[in-house]
């Protein structure tokens, strides 16, 4: 069964006083990338939340975000970072003295300062949260699963429409090099007649010479190959496993197979038919790129 790479799942949950949002997207990515935004009271979860999405996906740029609230506590607290303060008092006393000024210090301008206020979150219990938690990423998950298996499915067809596109380019092929095949030994036989008629050349070993050259003109090898190739890469689309790189790689062997038939072949036609599969094989392997 074939996944494509590219998705997106949504999921929500309210439980007791917690709330949770977490969206997840999936492209593109030769291996598997995942990428976690997370607030600050969740991030001691991190490898725990990694573990369930590489569970559930093999291959890909895998983005997960996630929202939290607490009904019942805000979740922020102020605390005066009093080391700070008590440093600027410091110094605006020995100030006063030295000056001999009897300014009092005004409590508004400790607000201005930087990191005199801290803003903390307040602590998460994690693992009070972490089952409904759990249950809401694989939700989410699940959602991103269907529209990965559904756009699979259209890429699976797609692919079994240029499938038997090429295998029907290959029998033509195959029809027509038996023909260039015989066409090409009458040729050579006519030749070597006439040869033959105006010097003393030794028939039997000009024979032998014919049937070697039109050996090495005969594509029957990579025709069966072809056709094996084929057969795999249906074999693998109906594979619950991770397919792309090995698509790919069917697709590579392919189409060097039938640029050594062009070669070997040496007729108009058969290029031509050659031409058409390698436009099918580019269009595959376009598609391929987005196969997990």
């Amino acid at each position: 069964m074939l996944k494509s790479m590219t998705g997106y799942g949504r999921a929500e949950s309210s439980k007791e006083t917690l709330e949770f949002s977490v969206e997840v997207r999936s492209g593109n990515n030769r291996y598997r990338d995942i990428i976690l935004r997370l607030p600050q009271g969740l991030q001691p979860s991190e490898d725990r939340i990694r573990s369930i999405v590489s569970s559930r996906i093999k291959r890909g740029r895998i983005e997960v975000s996630i929202q939290m609230k607490d009904n019942e506590n805000k979740g922020l607290k102020l605390e005066l970072n009093r080391p700070l303060v008590k440093a600027y008092t410091s110094i605006f006393n020995e100030l006063n003295e030295e000056l001999g000024c009897k300014q009092p210090i005004d409590l508004s301008f400790f607000s201005q300062l930087k990191d005199a206020i801290i803003v903390k979150q307040e602590s998460v219990d994690l693992e009070r949260i972490w089952p409904d938690l759990k249950d809401v990423i694989e939700e989410a998950l699940l959602s991103l699963e269907t529209m990965r298996v559904d756009e699979g499915k259209a890429l699976e067809r797609d692919f079994s429409l240029r499938l038997n596109r090429i295998k029907g380019r290959i029998e033509e092929i195959r029809n027509r090099a038996k023909i260039t095949v015989e066409e090409y030994r009458d040729k050579l036989r006519q030749r070597i007649k006439k040869l033959i008629e105006a010097a003393d050349i030794v028939e039997d070993r000009l024979m032998q010479e014919v049937a070697f050259i039109a050996d090495r003109s005969d594509i029957t090898e990579e025709l069966i190959r072809v056709e094996s190739h084929l057969d795999q890469f249906r074999g693998y689309m109906n594979q619950d496993d991770v397919i792309g790189r090995r698509l790919d790689f069917l697709v590579q062997e392919i189409n060097r197979e039938v640029n050594t038939m062009a070669a070997k072949a040496a007729d108009s036609f058969v290029s031509q038919l050659v031409v058409e599969i390698k436009a099918e094989l580019e269009r595959l392997r376009e598609q391929i790129q987005n196969v997990e």
